[in-house]
């Protein structure tokens, strides 16, 4: 096109009414010959309406308009461009920081990804699963709170070998399976699936053999032949067949006085006392269709008493004929609220407390040891939940109803309670939940056990129990009453150390831990020293402050006056804090005392 036309179009209006033609020009190739077409354009009729522009622009806007506008455009494209490039590239850069940052916390704690860091790069391999040998199961037999068995499930983890592990603390009818294996129910024993391979000290041999051995054997096995005699992993949701003892005569007694004795609400001094009978109804009954003497129905009623199926309505009285009104122990109003009542009571001969608390021990020793960090400052509550050691857990606890608590010696008491308590509120953790907060966590603090024909919450169990009958933090009134029938199972003489052997599930209090009767007093001292080592007390030399654990404020009762209190903890501290507060004692200062914020949250 020539540089005229190209001018004549740039400079004439692009309108209907003033472009006439539109002028297009070719080149001849045999020549220099311009040729020229004109191209009409049709008008639209005369009769048509013409279209109106829009008030707010020009019908014909000049060229300087445009250009202004154009320019404008541009601009604030440019702008808005620039800044869209600037907020992906800072985007993309804090998405990158908190990929490796990720990264890292990944490699630091799983131990299974490396990454090399290249200019310009990154490449990230992942290490192969060693736990991939064909076809090869690896099995641990383990007890409770058995060291060499805590080694090797700890070197199989590091290891990333898949392991079925069976505890026989827990699944006690796999015990004579393991005798029949290896002629005697001693662990650690570990099978490579039907091939026994030993303990601790066999596989330290492999572990330790330059040649690789663990990973020769494990190669060789998987193989070689496969018998099939591979020991079964743990089923969920099967007990293991308990063989039933000839029912007692007593609970024969009962089943028939439930379904005979006229349990209906009586009025008693002005008041309405619900599901109760009378004990003249009771004895008259045994008489009649019993065939008891008077005096053997009178026994009997005493020992239903002392054996927690019925209870007095008023006091804590044994049984007595007469006016005097009896509940049986599932129609107390307090049994709605205890977690291990399951529609009826367990009629069942009561278990000893010291071997019921050794059984429950061993479970919770169990859970730890498969849903805990190492450290025990983090459990998995959701897997516990799931867990089939949860569930036997949950199907022992109705063996607490009736036991006997005034069999345990002093030292079995604490024992019992302290592993009691742990043990409810991991139950509570996973039935009820629990807020984070102070306030919030007293319907927590609610949740019940019925044991030894009694209700004992988690607040019940420290402050009536634990530390012997006394006031909960900011409360006016005692745990239990003069005449309450539970204040000669607490504790004679409160031990302060108990505070850190109570773990209540948040992340500043003791890590969860369980004690043994025999060794409870030196569990105890080495729980406080594990405390302070880290996180009890900071010692701040230049403000001679000392900051500490408010649990010595809400507790202060039981450790005394703060000066006391430092002087108490010399004993439970490592050489570098012990020599600070000497230290600071020894000049004679005043030496300050500060106190942490607590950590509500759920130790998770």
């Amino acid at each position: 096109m020539s540089s005229e036309v190209e001018q004549h179009i740039g400079n004439t209006p692009k309108t209907l009414e003033t472009i006439q033609n539109i002028i297009s020009t070719e080149n001849n190739t045999n020549g220099n010959i311009t040729v020229t077409k004109t191209l009409s354009i049709l008008q639209p009729h005369s009769l048509l309406p013409k279209p109106t522009p829009p008030a707010t622009s020009y019908s014909n806007p000049p060229n300087d308009v445009v250009q202004s506008k154009l320019k404008t455009f541009l601009r604030h494209r440019s702008n808005d461009f620039s800044s869209a490039i600037s907020r992906t590239i800072t985007s993309l850069k804090h998405s990158i920081e908190d990929l490796n940052d990720e990264s890292f916390k990944y490699e630091k704690n799983k131990n299974d990804v490396t990454e090399f860091k290249l200019s310009g790069l990154k490449v990230t391999v992942k290490v192969k699963n060693d736990a991939s040998f064909g076809k090869v199961r690896i099995t641990l037999f383990s007890r409770s709170n058995c060291r060499d068995c805590s080694a090797i499930r700890r070197f199989f983890r590091e290891r990333r070998l898949k392991f079925v592990e069976i505890n026989i603390d827990v699944y006690t009818e796999r015990e004579k399976e393991l005798r029949g294996r290896t002629g005697n129910s001693t662990v650690p024993v570990i099978f490579f699936n039907e091939k026994l391979i030993g303990g601790l000290v066999e596989l330290n041999a492999m572990r330790k053999n330059d040649g690789g051995e663990l990973e020769k054997r494990l190669i060789e096995i998987a193989n070689g032949k496969f018998s099939g005699d591979v020991p079964v992993a743990p089923a969920y949701g099967f007990d293991e067949m308990v063989v039933e003892k000839e029912e007692e005569e007593i609970v024969k007694v009962v089943r028939v006085l439930r379904q005979r004795l006229p349990i209906q609400d009586r009025l008693m001094k002005m008041k309405i006392v619900r599901n109760c009978f009378g004990g003249s109804e009771l004895v008259e009954l045994l008489v009649r269709h019993h065939g008891y003497a008077h005096h053997k129905a009178v026994e009997v009623g005493k020992q239903l008493c002392k054996k927690h199926f019925i209870h007095p309505v008023i006091g804590d009285n044994d049984f007595e004929e007469g006016n005097h009104f009896y509940r049986f122990l599932e129609h107390e109003p307090f049994i709605s609220k205890c977690y291990n009542f399951r529609s009826a009571t367990n009629d069942r001969e009561p278990k000893s407390a010291a071997a019921v608390c050794d059984r429950l021990t061993k479970i919770m020793y169990a859970i730890l040891e498969s849903y805990a960090s190492d450290d025990r400052q983090h459990v998995d509550y959701v897997a516990i939940s799931k867990s089939e050691e949860f569930r036997r857990y949950v199907n022992m606890t109705p063996d607490l109803q009736r036991v006997d608590l005034l069999e345990l010696s002093e030292n079995e008491k604490l024992a019992f309670f302290l592993n009691l308590y742990n043990a409810m509120v991991i139950h509570a953790m996973i039935r009820v939940g629990c807020q984070e907060g102070v306030i919030n966590r007293r319907s927590f603090s609610d949740f019940h056990y019925l044991i030894g024909g009694h209700p004992y919450s988690l607040a019940t169990i420290t402050n009536g129990i634990l530390r012997s009958n006394r006031r909960s933090p900011y409360s006016l009134v005692k745990p239990f009453g003069t005449k309450d029938r539970r204040l000669e199972f607490a504790v004679v003489k409160m031990n302060p150390l108990i505070h850190f052997g109570l773990c209540n599930g948040t992340k500043s209090s003791p890590k969860v831990r369980f004690f043994s009767p025999c060794r409870v007093a030196e569990e105890l001292r080495c729980a406080a020293r594990e405390f302070f080592e880290s996180d009890g007390i900071e010692v701040d030399l230049e403000k001679r402050t000392l900051h500490l654990t408010p649990i010595f404020k809400w507790y202060s009762a039981d450790f005394g006056h703060e000066r006391n209190i430092v002087k108490w903890m010399m004993n439970y501290l490592d050489a570098n804090k012990a020599g600070l507060l000497t230290h600071l004692l020894a000049d004679g200062g005043p030496v300050n005392i500060s106190y942490k914020n607590y950590d509500w949250s759920i130790n998770s």
